[in-house]
């Protein structure tokens, strides 16, 4: 059985993602959370690209891009670990 990644579940690994980048420029590790019945993971090495933008309040850095290097999106329930259909691209829609 193939297991759907809906947009939420799609929005929840960016927040969490974007939690653990915080400001570097680099990320490589995980991240595991329950989502409802299931227990998903993320596993990735990224290169995150960012630039200065500059606002009448001050200097922000912004993320331009992420690059994953290498990634794996697991999902698990009670019975086992289930196929997925996860896609980093689809998922750069929701951290840019």
């Amino acid at each position: 059985m193939l297991y759907p990644v809906i947009p939420d579940l799609y929005r929840t690994t960016a927040r969490l993602l974007l939690e653990r980048i915080g400001a570097r420029d680099f990320f490589s590790g995980s991240i595991s959370f329950d989502y409802g019945s299931r227990e998903c993971r993320l596993v990735a090495t990224i290169v995150v690209y960012r630039s200065v933008e500059r606002l009448p309040e001050g200097e922000v850095e912004r993320i331009d891009d992420l690059v994953p290097v290498w990634w794996e999106f697991h999902t698990s329930d009670a019975a086992g670990e289930h196929a997925n259909d996860f896609s980093f691209g689809e998922l750069k829609h929701y951290l840019l």
